[in-house]
């Protein structure tokens, strides 16, 4: 596949047929072959303008998720959708359309190719964890590989569209709108807790496969999770991205593109009003979660985007954080959710297992710091004794897995150092290269991605998160190329003015 460079100094591609700067008029290094009538550009010419980009893919993707989790397809559609994105790429490709590469792709690349190689380490365990065959750990890798497979074509279609196929806007608008779905879900967890269902997906499978923990937790609907956190048992919001961690996670990237899409957009005043609303609504799923994590992403996001414009100017903004943060804190005296949140503080129980898969995953590291062992293990016993296992009157007491509490610890666990750094790269590369933009698009994008690093500690990143942190950075680097052209066209003019 050809690679352009990845600076995006063209929204689109030139059209072969009409040099630069209007008909009969040529430019230096305008389309292919400028200034020459090679036979390769005749038949270019001949054959007209390469093909757009179709961003349906993208769009159903987004705009219809919760549909694909009410059929039980959930995180399965973006393999599903992957597939057209890629043939659309490669139609492009062959049709003469440049297909660029994000930048610093090739730390992402890196990471791909130690993802298969790590797959070499299957068969060996580290000290501590439960002994197993290479055989029955490949169908979680596969599953892995495929959908990291599917991000990269996602980032890479998404960075490809152009303002006529699918405009900045209304990307971030989409994105705005599954933070309303995750608002939503989270309100249907806290008040109908219970609720689940069976999907059409998971009623075409064999029973013996839909039965499988590891099946249900793909096709299978519900609306929270059951958990005895604070002394009882409480639901904690879910629906629709599978999990309590993953709701928050999720959570955390989205609002920052709902913000953008209603003030950092024209908007009616109506619009910022119920957004309002919804914001102020989404404060009980929020704490209702029990999810501290969520709370800190929350605190960091709010302080890096209020920092970030005060740097721009806006001052004022760090004002009104101070105000809402004094209203939130008025709110959670005067309503019983200060009382859930007191008691979140004080009930750690997580604590120590956590603290003791961190110490399973640097130890496990240390003896296969290269490659990792190409999935997760699970620990022999619990943190106090081999012999705790987990039972059906204990389901936490022990066999925990190593990585399964945050996607630094499962990319150290699984992939070694060479593959946590060219992961962590990547996304580090992002945040420096658009450093400077200072646009809505560019706070709001750098603030996802840099709070990922924060998440990935307690976090796992597959599928749903890394997907929204790769439609961030995709969103950055199309700015960066809107930019550039806005630019130019300041410097130069339109055709009708030179």
């Amino acid at each position: 596949m050809t690679v352009v460079a990845s600076a995006p100094g063209q929204d689109r591609p030139p059209d072969p047929a009409v040099p630069a700067g209007g008909p009969g008029r040529h430019r230096a290094g305008a389309g292919y072959g400028a200034g020459r009538d090679t036979a390769a550009g005749r038949k270019q010419r001949s054959a007209g303008p390469p093909p757009g980009l179709p961003a349906w893919p993208v769009t159903a993707l987004l705009l219809l998720y919760p549909l694909w989790w009410a059929l039980g397809l959930g995180v399965l559609i973006f393999p599903i959708l992957a597939v057209p994105m890629a043939y659309a790429l490669l139609r492009a490709h062959l049709a003469g359309r440049p297909v660029r590469l994000p930048p610093g792709f090739w730390l992402w690349a890196v990471f791909l190719a130690v993802l298969v190689v790590s797959m070499a380490a299957l068969g060996s365990e580290p000290t501590g964890a439960v002994p197993g065959p290479a055989s029955g750990r490949m169908v979680g890798v596969l599953f892995r590989l495929v959908e990291y497979l599917a991000m990269t074509v996602l980032l890479i279609h998404a960075g490809n569209l152009t303002e006529r196929e699918l405009p900045v806007r209304r990307l971030v608008r989409l994105l705005g709108w599954l933070f309303v779905v995750t608002v939503a879900g989270g309100l249907l967890g806290v008040f109908a807790g219970t609720f689940e269902f069976t999907s059409p997906v998971e009623l075409l499978l064999p029973p013996e496969i839909r039965g499988r923990g590891f099946v249900q937790s793909l096709v299978h609907p519900y609306a929270a999770q059951i958990h005895d956190i604070i002394g009882d048992q409480r639901p904690r919001p879910a629906a629709p991205w599978g999990y309590t961690n993953t709701w928050g996670n999720n959570f955390c990237l989205l609002v920052v593109w709902f913000v953008v899409a209603v003030w950092g957009q024209v908007t009616r005043r109506r619009t910022r009003l119920l957004a309002l609303a919804c914001l102020a609504v989404s404060v009980v799923p929020v704490v209702i979660s029990l999810n501290r994590g969520l709370w800190i992403g929350l605190g960091l996001a709010a302080g890096y985007a209020a920092l970030r414009l005060a740097l721009a100017g806006r001052v004022w903004v760090l004002g009104a954080l101070a105000a809402a943060a004094v209203v939130l804190a008025a709110a959670l005296v005067v309503t019983p959710l200060g009382d859930v949140v007191t008691a979140r503080l004080d009930n750690g129980k997580s604590n120590g297992v956590r603290s003791y898969l961190i110490e399973r995953a640097v130890a496990g590291v240390a003896e296969s710091p290269v490659i990792g062992y190409g999935s997760t293990r699970t620990t022999i016993g619990g943190r106090h004794s081999i012999t705790v296992g987990e039972s059906a009157d204990c389901e936490r007491c022990g066999n925990f897995t190593i990585g399964g509490n945050g996607q630094l610890w499962q990319l150290l666990i699984a992939h070694g150092l060479t593959g946590t750094f060219a992961y962590l790269g990547f996304l580090g590369y992002g945040v420096w290269r658009f450093r400077r933009d200072r646009s809505p698009v560019g706070i709001a994008g750098s603030c996802a991605i840099l709070g990922s690093f924060a998440a990935m500690l307690w976090y796992n990143a597959l599928v749903t998160p890394l997907a929204f942190m790769f439609l961030a950075y995709a969103l950055l680097w199309r700015n960066e190329g809107r930019q550039a052209d806005e630019s130019g066209q300041h410097r130069t003019g339109t055709p009708d003015q030179r």
